[in-house]
Formats: C-alpha cells, sequence, structure tokens
C-alpha cells in the first residue's frame, strides 16, 4: 500500500507528529505504524521529554536506555491530511513516499 513516512531523532517529536495528525486532522491511530527505523529497538537518539532535566530536579537516568536509532512513522495514503507538513512540523528527516509512489515526491529535510 502506498504510504508517507518520515524519520524521527527522538520518541517525543513521533509521539507529537501523531498526535496532531489524530487530534487536528482526524487521522485514525490505528492506520500509523511507528517502528524503529533501524534493526534495534529505540526510543530515539536524543534525551527528550521526560528522560530530559527539567528545573532543579534530576530525573533518575537510565544508562542502559536504547538511545541508539530513530523511529520511523508511516501514514497510508488516502487519509485526509497534510502528513508532509505535519513530518516537517516536528522535524522528521528523509521525508519520503514509498510503495510505488513517484521519486519526486521524495523530500529531505
Amino acid at each position: 500500500m502506498p504510504s508517507t513516512s518520515g524519520i524521527f531523532d527522538t520518541r517525543r517529536e513521533a509521539e507529537m507528529a501523531i498526535e496532531r495528525l489524530v487530534q487536528e486532522h482526524g487521522v485514525d491511530r490505528a492506520v500509523i505504524a511507528v517502528a524503529p527505523a533501524g534493526r534495534q529497538n529505540s526510543v530515539g537518539i536524543e534525551v527528550a521529554g521526560s528522560d530530559a532535566k527539567r528545573g532543579d530536579a534530576e530525573p533518575a537516568r537510565d544508562d542502559e536506555a536504547a538511545l541508539n536509532g530513530r523511529i520511523a512513522v508511516t501514514v497510508p495514503d488516502g487519509v485526509d491530511a497534510p502528513v508532509d507538513d505535519v513530518f516537517r512540523e516536528f522535524h522528521a528527516t528523509d521525508i519520503r513516499a514509498e510503495a510505488g509512489q513517484p521519486s519526486t515526491e521524495t523530500r529531505q529535510s
């Protein structure tokens, strides 16, 4: 099935893009695929969100966290939403149309 995918550096960015698609554009969460962008399980390559330091409190750090890969988010074609724009807003890279789409739709950011 044709789709659009984007690669995110942090889990938070991926989740924010998904929430924007679901809440503001009515995309069914069940059709959005989320997976590691590589072969290893990952939560991203940067500390973000609740893992980041906030104020004076230092969160407990798990030095074994799988911060060694990026997160891929894929949305099937046919959804009525500006997927490319939302992916760019949350800093996705390697945004591309897949499965038979013309290469002219492939975008790098």
